[in-house]
């Protein structure tokens, strides 16, 4: 499994975690494309905007492999901000190859791309 040096382990002031620290002996957690309904939580919404925004500072435009990042918080972005970058995709490898869908993610989370994000002076 891939290690992602330097990118953020968590929201800043907060336990919303970004990465993990060791692979899962059974495998990896499968990536699914979670629902995000309009009454999410505030820390749930900023959560969201903080990832986007480490992901965007630290891979841009270009495929990364999924690595160390954290199944659960890439499955609230999956199919919609963070899609495939590969065919076939195996959504079960953390050797899977991912990408941001600029045009989504600048729509959903502006914050992440104008620098009034979470992150001074944009780096993550």
């Amino acid at each position: 499994m891939l290690k992602h040096r330097g990118f953020p382990g968590r929201l800043p002031s907060s336990e919303y975690q970004f990465v993990i620290r060791r692979d899962n002996k059974s495998g990896a957690t499968k990536l699914i494309a979670r629902e995000r309904f309009a009454d999410r939580r505030p820390p749930d919404r900023r959560a969201d905007s903080g990832f986007m925004e480490a992901l965007w500072l630290y891979f841009g435009e270009e495929p990364f492999e999924r690595g160390n990042l954290d199944a659960g918080r890439l499955s609230w972005l999956f199919g919609r901000e963070v899609i495939p970058a590969e065919d076939p995709f195996d959504p079960e490898s953390y050797e899977a190859l991912l990408k941001i869908d600029v045009n989504r993610a600048r729509a959903s989370f502006p914050e992440a791309f104008d620098g009034t994000g979470v992150w001074d002076g944009g780096s993550a």
